[in-house]
């Protein structure tokens, strides 16, 4: 605020500054909440007798043997459900704004598909949609549990991501399509060079919410036996019943994933405002 009396305006603090700062108060906001869960755990554990085997854990990450260093099983986890999340991600983002062009494209009938599809998409409960692909669909176009597991989220993601296309686009000035259509540029050059480069700093949050909730939402493929840490988790659990441990563990995991991915989103979103 400028002091109307002598005109001087205090400096902002840099934007980066306030982005570290707003962060640190986000982790120390979510450490402190971690923090009273896992307290609440730890006294349930204790007055139930838990025994408590954290120093079994590390092993499960990475070990030492005669044939040098080898992963371990939450590692190699860790590493598949990176994998399918990143290529259920990647179709999501195409049908997504497949979806989104047909809703803006005008046409009664691409109008018609993407509503019906929307709808039925977003009312279905995930878990029923997973059951529907792999004990439905998959049998009759031969799709095996990994094949199933990745159309699933792709198909049920791509419909919140064409929402996130749409108001993106929708989000850019009509100035900039009527300067598109005066240069004699045809509605996908439009598209390519004028709306879409402009729509990103407004989709890239959301896009960003979307990403999370992709490899959150790929722990429920473990129903159906997929090979993911949510599935290596409960396969541990099983054989060793450290189930505080393991889940704190697999909890910790995801929690590190989503942070660093929310982080360098974060960072790359500034970069491209500041353009």
């Amino acid at each position: 605020m400028s002091n109307t009396l002598t005109g001087y305006t205090p400096p902002r603090p840099p934007a980066l500054s306030r982005f570290f700062a707003s962060a640190l108060v986000s982790v120390a906001v979510y450490l402190v909440a971690m923090g009273l869960i896992i307290y609440s755990a730890y006294s349930g554990a204790v007055a139930m007798g838990y025994n408590w085997q954290w120093y079994r854990v590390p092993k499960y990450f990475y070990t030492f043997t005669t044939d040098g260093f080898q992963w371990g099983e939450i590692s190699v986890g860790l590493v598949k459900t990176v994998g399918l999340s990143l290529q259920a991600f990647l179709i999501a983002l195409l049908l997504g704004i497949a979806v989104a062009l047909l809703r803006l494209s005008g046409l009664l009938v691409g109008s018609a598909i993407a509503t019906v599809f929307l709808e039925v998409v977003r009312n279905t409960p995930l878990l029923v949609l997973l059951y529907l692909f792999y004990y439905v669909l998959g049998p009759i176009f031969d799709l095996d549990r990994y094949t199933a597991s990745i159309l699933c989220l792709a198909v049920y993601h791509a419909a919140m991501i064409s929402e996130i296309f749409r108001a993106g686009i929708n989000a850019v000035p009509a100035g900039q399509w009527e300067g598109a259509k005066s240069i004699g540029m045809s509605t996908a050059q439009s598209y390519r060079y004028i709306i879409l480069p402009q729509s990103v700093r407004f989709m890239l949050p959301p896009l960003t919410g979307e990403a999370v909730n992709m490899i959150k939402s790929s722990a429920i493929v473990s129903v159906i036996a997929v090979a993911e840490l949510t599935t290596i988790g409960r396969n541990i659990i099983s054989e060793t019943y450290m189930s505080f441990e393991i889940w704190f563990t697999i909890a910790a995991v995801y929690l590190v994933v989503t942070v660093f991915l929310s982080v360098g989103v974060s960072l790359l979103e500034r970069r491209y405002a500041n353009k």
